[in-house]
């Protein structure tokens, strides 16, 4: 080893929490400027004459555009990483952000959603990689630190709707390009620690990835349990990120600015529950996380649409809380499934759980245009009953015992 990459090794060792927090506060960034599209579709509905198909659509656009791109992006990177993609990723968020600013029709709007939906697709495997690589083994911690960075940005979404955007207007949304250019900054910087630390490790004997164990066919009901799993999950965060406002204006009578404010309550115990997950995962083991997580949160997504506006509020908590704590569990558990495949795994996971989000997102906007948007959320509520399939998940002992 030189001397360049022996003092870069114990750096790269030293740094490696301020590395999770980097990328976490990235991820904040990230999911903020990502969460500015749909933040705006009362103001966008109303000035542009849209249905709620074309939200959808909006929403489709968006997601897609990252769930197509994300396991591409993780494939390609496990064989030739590239530590500066992460900044890249904030260049298309900063386009992105400028063509909301200015988009006079639907067609704008949808482009918009696209570029954004690029930038997402490069920063999520990547990251992801990034804060398993700086983990120190402590893979649920770091991916839980990680995405909660997400949460909070999107939690912060309504409230940046509430008192800045909404009551500004659309151009407003062009004051977030700071927010894009800090996060270029700041994943510059960990696109540099990310170059030290392949340098550090470019003379060392190469450590073999674990074996494979499951059959093909096991795995792949493996993976069809999780993409089921997912479904449940971001089907239904998908119909609450997209459309509570429109539920609470049309329930409770609110106004788009006071409807912002509990949204934020949700995706605020999203948050929460995303950070606890993970710690809780490594202690306690991955399926009983998933376990809990989704079947767990059934009986408050039943009681939801049934509630007073206080009781709505209560439980839309509890919702959060307990559906989100599953996420870091998922993506280490899919990763042991499938060894020395962390990019295209992540991708995989991240880029389902945005597709499906975004199909059921325009799947509900058609149907809430045809039976109206409190029924849509009552049909809803049955989607955790999903989560019983997490029985036919391997145990932990399949994926780490020898092979035969």
């Amino acid at each position: 080893m030189d001397a360049v990459s022996a003092k870069a090794a114990p750096a790269v060792q030293q740094t490696s929490l301020a590395i999770i927090l980097a990328v976490s506060a990235s991820h904040l960034l990230n999911d903020l400027m990502q969460f500015l599209l749909p933040a705006l579709y009362p103001l966008l509905k109303d000035a542009y004459g849209l249905d709620y198909v074309q939200i959808g659509l909006i929403t489709l656009a968006q997601q897609m555009t990252a769930s197509i791109l994300q396991p591409l992006v993780g494939f390609y990177t496990d064989k030739h990483p590239m530590p500066y993609a992460l900044a890249i990723s904030m260049v298309f968020a900063l386009v992105g952000i400028i063509l909301i600013a200015t988009g006079s029709n639907f067609g704008l709007l949808v482009l918009a959603a696209m570029v954004g939906g690029i930038g997402s697709a490069i920063f999520h495997p990547e990251a992801s990689r990034v804060a398993r690589l700086a983990s120190g083994g402590r893979l649920g911690f770091a991916q839980s630190l990680f995405q909660v960075g997400g949460n909070l940005g999107t939690s912060i979404g309504p409230l940046a709707a509430a008192y800045f955007l909404l009551p500004r207007g659309q151009g407003s949304t062009a004051w977030f390009a700071i927010v894009a250019v800090t996060a270029l900054v700041i994943l510059t910087a960990v696109g540099r620690w990310y170059a030290a630390h392949q340098r550090a490790h470019s003379g060392k004997p190469v450590i073999k990835a674990a074996q494979q164990i499951l059959s093909r066919r096991r795995l792949t009901v493996a993976f069809l349990v999780i993409g089921a799993l997912l479904l449940s999950k971001y089907v239904y965060i998908s119909s609450i990120t997209s459309y509570y406002s429109f539920f609470l204006i049309e329930k409770f009578g609110l106004s788009a600015q006071e409807a912002q404010l509990y949204l934020f309550l949700f995706l605020g115990a999203i948050a929460a529950g995303t950070f606890i997950g993970g710690p809780v995962g490594d202690r306690f083991g991955r399926l009983t996380v998933i376990w809990c997580s989704i079947v767990g949160a059934l009986p408050f997504t039943l009681l939801l649409p049934h509630m007073n506006l206080f009781g709505t509020a209560v439980v839309s908590v509890f919702v959060g809380l307990i559906l989100s704590s599953a996420f870091s569990a998922i993506v280490v558990y899919a990763q042991e499934l499938v060894p020395g495949k962390v990019g295209m795994v992540a991708g995989f996971v991240f880029g389902f759980a945005f597709g499906i989000g975004a199909i059921g997102a325009a799947v509900l906007g058609a149907l809430a245009d045809w039976i109206g948007i409190v029924q849509v959320f009552g049909i809803c509520a049955f989607l955790p009953f999903l989560g019983f399939l997490t029985i036919f998940l391997p145990r932990h002992s399949e994926l780490h015992k020898e092979p035969a």
